[in-house]
């Protein structure tokens, strides 16, 4: 879907002309009288150069469609604010600046989005065989306290675990072991203060 996506993208922007350092100094003066056409031509005459940053964020986490999606947005937003802003020069860096911040931003947040669903499953994996191991030698399933006791962590720690892992699961989380956090969404363990926790 993605390719699919990206190649009709590729095929539109074959068919828009660029815009030239001279008429893009006459637009941006008529965006600042008022005029919309302006605007939509300047976007349109540099999204060109918007997909090229977008390729140089390519492979580093987020899909190339996602990342020409930002380079569009943020290119949309720089051409607003440099209207509104003055001045005639600077308007290729202006744009190129603001372009690469929103890229740099979404590998930032996809980065930390990988990081933490690993971070997750692993828990929910330590969690899990502890519990298993637990029950296995109590005869029965493992309270919180006792969970707690054992990874030597408090009983909050342990429920905060337990609610993160539930909550990814229903959320579909695509960044988490989703096998591990479905065989964790199994685990009856129960709770010597009467915690009402479904699982």
């Amino acid at each position: 879907m993605h390719d699919n996506f990206y190649q009709m993208y590729l095929d539109e922007m074959g068919e828009i002309t660029p815009c030239t350092g001279e008429e893009q100094l006459n637009l941006i003066s008529d965006l600042r009288k008022g005029n919309q056409e302006a605007k939509k031509r300047l976007v349109e005459g540099n999204l060109r150069t918007a997909l090229e940053y977008a390729k140089e964020y390519d492979g580093k986490g987020v899909l190339l469609s996602d990342l020409v999606q930002e380079a569009n947005m943020a290119l949309l937003m720089a051409v607003e604010e440099y209207a509104k802003a003055g001045g005639e020069n600077g308007f290729d860096s202006y744009v190129a600046e603001k372009i690469k911040k929103a890229l740099e931003l979404a590998v930032e947040e996809e980065t930390s989005a990988d990081q933490t669903g690993e971070e997750l499953a692993a828990r929910v994996n330590v969690l899990q065989q502890i519990a298993q191991a637990l029950a296995a030698e109590l005869g029965r399933e493992a309270t919180v306290e006792e969970l707690a006791d054992k990874m030597k962590m408090s009983v909050d720690e342990i429920r905060g675990i337990m609610k993160m892992a539930i909550d990814a699961v229903s959320l579909n989380a695509e960044n988490a072991d989703l096998e591990a956090l479905a065989e964790m969404s199994e685990m009856e363990i129960t709770d010597s203060e009467d915690y009402d926790y479904e699982v």
